[in-house]
Protein backbone atom coordinates (compact mmCIF):
# COMPACT_ATOMS: atom_id res chain seq x y z
CA UNK A 1 0.00 0.00 0.00
CA UNK A 2 1.48 3.71 -0.86
CA UNK A 3 1.99 5.88 2.01
CA UNK A 4 -0.11 9.24 2.18
CA UNK A 5 1.44 12.82 1.11
CA UNK A 6 2.63 13.93 3.99
CA UNK A 7 1.02 18.06 5.08
CA UNK A 8 1.98 20.04 8.03
CA UNK A 9 0.63 22.93 9.28
CA UNK A 10 2.60 25.26 10.93
CA UNK A 11 0.65 27.43 13.39
CA UNK A 12 -0.37 28.05 17.04
CA UNK A 13 -4.36 27.92 16.28
CA UNK A 14 -4.87 31.19 14.94
CA UNK A 15 -7.83 32.03 12.74
CA UNK A 16 -5.16 31.69 9.73
CA UNK A 17 -3.64 28.73 10.51
CA UNK A 18 -7.38 26.90 11.08
CA UNK A 19 -8.32 28.65 7.59
CA UNK A 20 -5.06 26.96 6.42
CA UNK A 21 -5.84 23.53 7.54
CA UNK A 22 -9.87 23.86 6.07
CA UNK A 23 -8.26 25.05 3.07
CA UNK A 24 -5.73 22.30 2.40
CA UNK A 25 -8.19 19.23 3.41
CA UNK A 26 -10.51 20.74 0.84
CA UNK A 27 -8.24 20.71 -1.75
CA UNK A 28 -6.85 17.08 -0.61
CA UNK A 29 -10.78 16.21 -0.68
CA UNK A 30 -11.49 17.59 -4.41
CA UNK A 31 -8.40 16.40 -6.14
CA UNK A 32 -8.91 12.67 -4.46
CA UNK A 33 -5.64 12.45 -3.18
CA UNK A 34 -4.36 9.94 -0.50
CA UNK A 35 -2.83 12.33 1.75
CA UNK A 36 -2.94 13.23 5.64
CA UNK A 37 -2.54 16.72 7.61
CA UNK A 38 -1.30 17.30 9.91
CA UNK A 39 -1.05 20.45 12.47
CA UNK A 40 2.31 20.83 14.21
CA UNK A 41 1.44 23.77 16.94
CA UNK A 42 5.06 22.67 18.97
CA UNK A 43 7.46 25.62 19.07
CA UNK A 44 10.55 23.88 19.02
CA UNK A 45 8.67 21.32 15.48
CA UNK A 46 8.53 24.71 13.66
CA UNK A 47 11.78 26.19 14.43
CA UNK A 48 13.12 22.46 13.42
CA UNK A 49 11.37 22.69 10.41
CA UNK A 50 12.89 26.40 9.88
CA UNK A 51 9.46 27.76 9.52
CA UNK A 52 10.12 31.87 10.07
CA UNK A 53 6.05 32.73 9.69
CA UNK A 54 2.81 31.14 10.39
CA UNK A 55 0.99 29.52 9.19
CA UNK A 56 3.01 27.48 6.73
CA UNK A 57 1.70 24.66 5.15
CA UNK A 58 4.92 21.68 4.41
CA UNK A 59 4.32 19.72 1.64
CA UNK A 60 6.36 16.72 1.62
CA UNK A 61 9.80 17.90 3.45
CA UNK A 62 9.42 21.34 1.67
CA UNK A 63 7.58 24.70 2.68
CA UNK A 64 5.64 25.26 -0.04
CA UNK A 65 3.45 27.97 1.81
CA UNK A 66 4.39 30.58 4.76
CA UNK A 67 3.00 33.66 6.34
CA UNK A 68 -0.02 33.75 4.29
CA UNK A 69 -3.50 31.25 3.52
CA UNK A 70 -3.31 29.94 0.10
CA UNK A 71 -6.61 29.37 -1.59
CA UNK A 72 -7.87 25.77 -2.07
CA UNK A 73 -7.40 27.06 -5.96
CA UNK A 74 -3.60 27.74 -4.99
CA UNK A 75 -3.24 24.64 -2.91
CA UNK A 76 -4.96 22.41 -6.07
CA UNK A 77 -2.64 24.03 -8.43
CA UNK A 78 0.42 22.87 -6.32
CA UNK A 79 -0.86 19.30 -5.27
CA UNK A 80 -1.93 18.87 -8.10
CA UNK A 81 1.60 17.58 -9.17
CA UNK A 82 0.96 14.84 -6.82
CA UNK A 83 -2.11 13.11 -7.99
Amino acid sequence: MAKPLKMLIFGMGCPSCKKLEENAKKAVSELGLFASVAKIADIEKIIEYRVTSTPALVIGNEIAFSGRVPSVNELKDILGGYA
